[in-house]
């Protein structure tokens, strides 16, 4: 065989397994932010499982208060309204905006157990501020884990390759669930 034909199949050769690396490489990427999407999506559920437990848990507690604070109309109509808004809501961006908003509200449901001594003691009231609090924990919880993969994601798709590769994958940015305004606030403590 002459030599420049060896050369050139040497080379040949090369160019090929450097072409298929790159393909491998690419495949791996591209499953890579696949699967980081995918990640996000399911953290973004358990959030939502923890969401739908707390607006379960609303309508009993609204209840449980309406008998005593019959003239906090208003207070009632604002949480049926972030309620309402929260399972119109289609995207996590707008979910997350719905919720921030019901959180405020809440707040100002469970200050009206200082107006209400009696409210304090009912057991139903008890029960149900224990339940709504667990479940602001465990939201809590799944909002920090669903932040971490977002950071992830979106931390990958700032990448030279990443952003390529996530473009031709389909997936874009995801939203932070951030912490309310109201929560941002640093509480004024008076004696």
């Amino acid at each position: 065989m002459n030599r420049g034909l060896k050369i050139a199949l040497v080379v040949v050769g090369i160019i090929v397994l450097i072409g298929i690396g790159i393909v491998g490489w690419g495949i791996g990427q591209y499953n890579k932010v696949v699967s980081m999407d995918e990640q996000v999506k399911a953290q973004w559920a358990q959030v939502e499982n923890q969401l739908k437990r707390r607006y379960d848990l609303i309508p009993n507690l609204v209840e449980t208060v309406k008998g005593y604070a019959k003239h906090e109309k208003e207070l009632f109509e604002n949480i049926a309204q972030a309620r309402t808004k929260y399972f119109q809501a289609q995207t996590p961006k707008d979910k997350i905006q719905a919720s921030n908003a019901l959180e405020g509200v809440l707040s100002r449901l469970l200050v009206l157990r200082e107006a209400y001594p009696q409210l304090k003691a009912n057991e139903s009231f008890l029960k149900l501020q224990d339940s709504l609090e667990g479940t602001e924990n465990r939201i809590s919880v799944e909002r920090k884990r669903y932040n971490e993969v977002v950071k992830i994601l979106n931390t990958y798709r700032r990448t030279v390759f990443g952003g390529i590769i996530a473009s031709i994958a389909g997936v874009g940015e995801a939203a932070y669930y951030d912490i309310p305004e109201a929560e941002k606030e640093v509480p004024k403590v008076k004696f």
